[in-house]
């Protein structure tokens, strides 16, 4: 059973920085699309970004293009997520997920991911 750790997550103030990272136990990472998501009290979860298996492919939501940046070190079995120019907005329980099938490629929907993590609070105040 492949489990997801987050972590990284923290209040800081309008225009800081965060970056999350990603760890799988239990199971292999690195031929796996990772993605992030996040929610928001009241709201539906959300996709933030996603990196394939080469991180030769990304993809973003628009809400965060150019102002987060994902990666991955898969020799270190590790997912990042760099937030820069964070706002309030950006507020929210953000997860880690590991998308369904080998080698495939990034994509927004959470029902492509089966392992989740537990999820980090970020918080950004005005």
């Amino acid at each position: 059973q492949v489990q997801l750790a987050e972590s990284g997550g923290g209040l800081v103030q309008a225009g800081d920085s965060l970056r999350l990272s990603c760890v799988p136990s239990g199971g292999t990472f690195s031929s796996y699309t990772v993605g992030w998501f996040r929610q928001a009290p009241g709201k539906e979860r959300e996709f933030v970004a996603a990196i394939n298996w080469s991180g030769g492919s990304t993809l973003y939501a628009d809400s965060v293009k150019g102002r987060f940046t994902i990666s991955r070190n898969n020799a270190k079995s590790t997912g990042y997520l760099q937030m820069n120019s964070l706002k309030p907005e950006d507020t929210a329980v953000y997860y880690c997920a590991r998308r369904r099938g080998l080698w495939n490629l990034p994509h927004p929907s959470p029902h492509e991911y089966d392992y989740w993590g537990q999820g980090t609070q970020v918080t950004v105040s005005s």
